[in-house]
């Protein structure tokens, strides 16, 4: 496992993060479609992933409305782990009740959401605090202005942000440092083989302003995980065939797929680990969410850190994923050219 820098802090995370979307008991709703992990099977979970080197939690309140939260805290307080051996991240906004102002990023809805999360997780504070979407209504000044003070508290240490447009994250970076907040070190984004659209605006802006990246749905939904589409060995039954998303391309996803395959079987692995595995190769990724509901789908993407793929394969890979040129993109790559400063040579 090795570990990288939370966005420009001094604060070391594993390069693979366990996703705790799984925790909590089958309901109604889109989190029942996957909730499905009881508090014995959170605990052999987060036990296996502590041990293979995994530092780094990252949850929401509301996954399952809560549940995830509190199966995680009462998992590391179980195990007894100490608070300060991993990194615990949690995002607000979505709707946790049926009044208007539970939801959202206003600053009421964050401070009650904060204590809520905090007294789930069982701990005095949260290492990672991230926006959870857009909220089209509060004023991105208001939002900042209480994240800051949560740092300022020490109720926070860090504060990130999920689902945004380049943008606005441009725009949040901006305020932060006008009205010297505490910034946005982290984004987290849906990125895979099958879908690198991340790679036109996000990606950019992130790698000149020294954030993050944390990767959710790294196998798009389960259908990286080379058990749907043409040549799948099984009936392709799973989260994907009831919960259909992140929306892919599938006719482009097939025949990655069937080069993942390809891969997989050069290398003893499974398409899954092939999926993680080419993420990592990504230099702007900081860290990959991994979900899991069972303890084989966990060693799957466990196996990931130790593939090493070939320049070859990569470039295999690459090709075939390859995003379709796009304005104003192809005009840049087009006026970018000759641009790259030649080496000094001092005349004689």
């Amino acid at each position: 496992m090795r570990y990288n820098q939370l966005g420009r802090t001094g604060l070391f995370v594993s390069e693979l993060c366990l996703g705790t979307m799984t925790f909590g008991e089958a309901g109604a709703g889109q989190w029942g479609q996957i909730a499905k992990v009881d508090q014995e099977a959170a605990d052999r979970l987060v036990e296996r992933s502590l041990a293979a080197g995994i530092n780094f939690i990252d949850t929401a309140n509301v996954y399952s409305f809560g549940e995830s939260e509190r199966i995680l805290g009462q998992s590391l307080k179980n195990l007894g782990v100490r608070r300060q051996d991993v990194v615990i991240a949690t995002k607000f906004h979505g709707q946790m009740g049926a009044g208007p102002n539970e939801r959202g990023s206003s600053r009421g809805h964050i401070m009650d959401q904060v204590e809520q999360s905090l007294e789930r997780l069982g701990t005095d504070h949260i290492d990672l605090y991230q926006v959870h979407g857009t909220d089209t209504v509060t004023p991105i000044d208001e939002t900042l202005r209480a994240l800051d003070d949560l740092v300022s508290r020490g109720l926070v240490r860090y504060v990130g942000v999920s689902n945004w447009q380049a943008w606005r994250i441009a725009k949040a970076l901006g305020i932060s440092e006008r009205k010297d907040y505490a910034r946005f070190e982290t984004v987290q984004s849906y990125y895979s083989i099958a879908g690198r659209d991340l790679e036109r605006d996000i990606v950019p802006m992130l790698t000149e302003e020294k954030l993050g990246l944390m990767v959710w749905s790294p196998l798009a939904g389960g259908l990286l995980s080379g058990k749907y589409g043409p040549g799948a060995p099984g009936n392709g039954e799973g989260r994907r065939a009831s919960f259909n998303f992140p929306p892919v391309n599938e006719d482009k996803a097939w025949p990655i797929v069937a080069i993942m395959r390809d891969v997989a079987r050069a290398h003893d692995a499974t398409a899954a680990s092939v999926a993680l595995a080419w993420i990592l190769t990504r230099p702007f990724v900081m860290s990959i969410i991994i979900g899991a509901s069972r303890m084989d789908q966990l060693e799957q993407n466990l196996a990931a850190v130790d593939l090493r793929l070939t320049p070859e394969e990569i470039a295999r890979l690459d090709e075939a994923s390859a995003l379709s040129p796009e304005y104003p993109g192809w005009m840049l790559e087009r006026q970018a050219a000759g641009r790259v400063p030649a080496p000094f040579v001092p005349k004689k």
